[in-house]
């Protein structure tokens, strides 16, 4: 039964007893009647006195009556409230680099963001777990350790070239704490123009940015405990204050972490993160600036499967238990990040904004990693290496620009000018062992790892790299016609300069600086308040090589590789509601070797590979109550040119035909604060060798869930439960390159939060 329902019953009930009292009365005076005036006097007298203090009840029980409504209505709005504040949140729009902030629907570009409740509510543990909301990106790992990566639009996104408030080298290379960020902002399609070109080369296809916390207009006190199957406890702390004149100060401080053995046998997580940001603003400047620390840690992890031995047969899950380990238990890793950045943005006057970005990271890794790699499909056995890292970073990113509006005749202008520079200084060392050891995947057996071979000092690792990456950048939107037509063109030039160093003596290896322009054409027309339609030509940009000794070339420097992206859609958006379509089509280089004699190759750019495709995107409130995230997306990637033409024509490995997400959240109308939440996702066929003679089987995975949000003295609290992967279905999730990545088993979380 609702409150709602039980007050109203309270109030029926009192009605009834206040009845009740009044018959009796009326019964009573009715047996005292006496045919004497003097008796009757007397009746008459209790009468009225009883009437009168019958009346003054009554009045004292409308008020009380009146007041327990007006309390009732009070709470269940605060209910209300609170459910709301923790609804799946999905806009069309986000921070687009050298064109600043922008809504979705006035931009040629393809971009979504992601609100801190949805991570909240999910109990998101990485920013996989975030992304696995979005059709158009999936999740994988890299080689032997447990870094994700991600594929958008078929191209691979690296943890190294994910960004925080626009600035690259800034975020944790490999695992990230999204309980830190107020939204993920996801970003379909080359960007060397708007965000410059991605210090590991990658981000073709999109790129992700983290926006961190500040302080909001509403004060939050937030305390969280949480557990997810099958041992990890935490919890999280969230507040948030304005303080001074008009609010000007802002402090906003998260506090997350959690400890366990998770659904994967004998695997166990560790993972703090703290943040603190400063915030201040005027009529004039706004500042604000973000101190945060980061730290992650997996013991006995199971890692991805090396399969480039295999010819034509898979391996198939079935056989396989979900939670299946084939890990060592003395495989570990051990992440720790400190970062922060500080933005500074001042108007002169209407027509003029400068504003100025830095950020820094410092980072320690270590970690001793077990590969395994699969030799017979069938029976599971192969070999598996041992290979310990230490790993230290130390990275600066800055970017600077004006932004100004300007009106010649019919035409409005918004110009934007500016730089960036990312600089990266890395210290690695290594050691592993010559002799791998026996191993199956069905039947792992432990042991003990004899890391012989050591390259640099794993206690104080050397230089092994150093990059400089600068750029500056120029563009204008011009609209017409009552702003709904704009027109958007610009450029970027980019200059990358790479250094390598031998580890252990660090004596130069390679050198390499060369530059390139990027430019960007956009088109947007509005043929109505909420819709839009758009056309972009833009270009995604990544180091080309220093070729190598052992070819006939040796020494060549090529120029950066340049992908080539266009795209038509269009878009709808109410507010409440918003979808869009788009068609792409991306053509990258990338290096291959020929062959100019039976001894001898030459090493060129000349490689080539095209995605194509169709997105579909919606996200909000379907009908009143009902609300959807999620779409489908469909591509075609091919490898157009190969060495020797070999496999001209074939699909490249790991890229899903067909990718699906949905997400529904219902509030139930008669239990006010309570709402069910399910989701689905579906993945394609992926192509495992280049020779497409083998493919991983499509898969779909369920998740079911619900959150009840209640009262205690006043106070909301919002209890979680949530399912994943319901019936512990077995699928490979991917194939990154040669590596096998399984899908996660069933998993139970649950986690309550009390807004003090």
């Amino acid at each position: 039964m609702s409150f709602r329902a039980f007050c109203l019953n309270t109030l029926s009930v009192s009605g009834l007893l206040m009845g009740l009292e009044v018959s009796a009365v009326s019964i009573a005076v009715a047996g005292n009647a006496d045919p004497s005036p003097r008796n009757a006097q007397r009746a008459g007298g209790s009468v009225a006195k009883s009437s009168g203090s019958q009346a003054k009840k009554s009045d004292k029980q409308t008020r009380d009556n009146k007041n327990l409504g007006q309390q009732s209505q009070e709470n269940e709005n605060i209910v209300v409230r609170a459910a709301r504040q923790n609804r799946m949140y999905v806009s069309s729009g986000g921070d687009l680099g050298a064109l600043g902030k922008k809504k979705g629907l006035d931009v040629p570009f393809n971009i979504r963001s992601y609100n801190s409740s949805l991570i909240l509510n999910q109990q998101s543990q990485t920013l996989g777990d975030v992304l696995l909301n979005d059709p158009t990106v999936r999740t994988t790992t890299g080689y032997g350790n447990y870094a994700q990566l991600f594929q958008i639009r078929g191209f691979t996104l690296y943890g190294d070239d994910v960004a925080i408030d626009g600035l690259y080298g800034v975020t944790p290379r490999q695992l990230v704490s999204p309980q830190l960020y107020d939204s993920v902002q996801v970003l379909n399609g080359a960007s060397a123009f708007l965000n410059g070109a991605a210090p590991g080369g990658s981000a073709i296809g999109g790129n992700v940015n983290l926006v961190p916390k500040i302080a909001g207009t509403t004060d939050i006190t937030r305390l969280t405990g949480d557990y997810t199957s099958s041992g990890q406890g935490g919890g999280a702390f969230d507040i948030s204050r304005r303080f001074g004149q008009d609010h000007a100060f802002g402090l906003r401080f998260n506090a997350a972490g959690m400890d366990g053995d998770t659904p994967i046998r004998d695997e166990r997580r560790d993972d703090v993160a703290l943040g603190v940001a400063f915030d201040w603003h005027n009529d004039d400047t706004r500042i604000n600036m973000n101190m945060n620390y980061q730290k992650q840690q997996v013991f006995g992890g199971r890692s991805a499967i090396i399969v480039s031995s295999l010819a034509t047969t898979m391996p198939t899950p079935r056989t396989t238990a979900p939670s299946a380990n084939w890990g060592q238990r003395w495989a570990y890793t051990d992440l720790s990040y400190v970062f922060g950045t500080l933005n500074v943005e001042h108007d002169f006057g209407s027509h003029i904004t400068a504003y100025g970005k830095f950020g820094a990271q410092s980072g320690n890794e270590m970690g001793n990693y077990a590969t395994t790699t699969l030799t017979n499909s069938i029976t599971g056995d192969g070999t598996v290496g041992a290979m310990a890292t230490a790993y230290n970073v130390m990275n600066e990113a800055t970017q600077a620009g004006l932004r100004g509006h300007v009106t010649t005749g019919p035409i409005k202008h918004e110009l934007n000018a500016g730089g960036a520079a990312t600089w990266e200084a890395s210290d690695s060392a290594y050691a592993m062992s010559l002799t791998s050891q026996a191993g199956n995947i069905y039947n792992p057996t432990q042991f003990t790892p004899s890391e012989s071979y050591a390259r640099g000092n794993m206690n104080d690792p050397g230089r092994v790299s150093w990059n400089k990456l600068y750029s500056l950048f120029l563009s204008d939107t011009m609209t017409v016609w009552h702003d709904r037509i704009a027109l958007t063109g610009g450029f970027r030039y980019q200059d990358i300069l790479s250094n390598s160093f031998d580890y252990g003596t660090g004596s130069p290896l390679s050198h390499y600086n060369s530059a390139a322009f990027s430019p960007v054409i956009g088109l947007v027309i509005h043929p109505t308040k909420h819709t839009a339609l758009y056309f972009n030509r833009i270009q995604g940009l990544s180091a080309g090589t220093t070729v190598g000794s052992t070819y006939v070339n040796a020494g060549q420097v090529f120029a950066p590789y340049q992908s080539t992206q266009y795209e038509v859609g269009a878009k709808y958006d109410v507010g409440r509601f918003a979808a869009g379509v788009a068609f792409f089509q991306t053509s990258m280089p990338y290096g291959m070797t020929q062959s100019v004699s039976a001894s001898q190759s030459i090493y060129t750019q000349d490689g080539r590979q095209r995605n194509q495709g169709m997105e579909l995107t919606f996200n909000g409130e379907i009908v009143h109550g009902l609300r959807f995230n999620g779409g489908l997306t469909l591509i075609d990637a091919k490898q157009v040119r190969t060495s020797n033409n070999l496999y001209n024509g074939n699909t490249v490995i790991g890229i899903p035909n067909y990718t699906i997400n949905g997400n529904l959240e219902y509030d139930v109308p008669f239990i006010k604060g309570m709402t069910l939440v399910g989701r689905v996702i579906s993945t394609g066929k992926q192509q495992f060798n280049n020779a497409n003679t083998a493919h991983l089987p499509a898969w779909s995975r369920f998740d079911l869930g619900a959150r009840y949000t209640f009262l205690v003295d006043k106070k909301p609290l919002t209890a979680r439960f949530e399912v994943t992967n319901i019936g512990n279905q077995r699928y490979w999730a991917s194939v990154y390159q040669s590596n096998l990545i399984m899908g996660d088993p069933e998993t139970f979380k649950f986690s309550i939060s009390a807004d003090l």
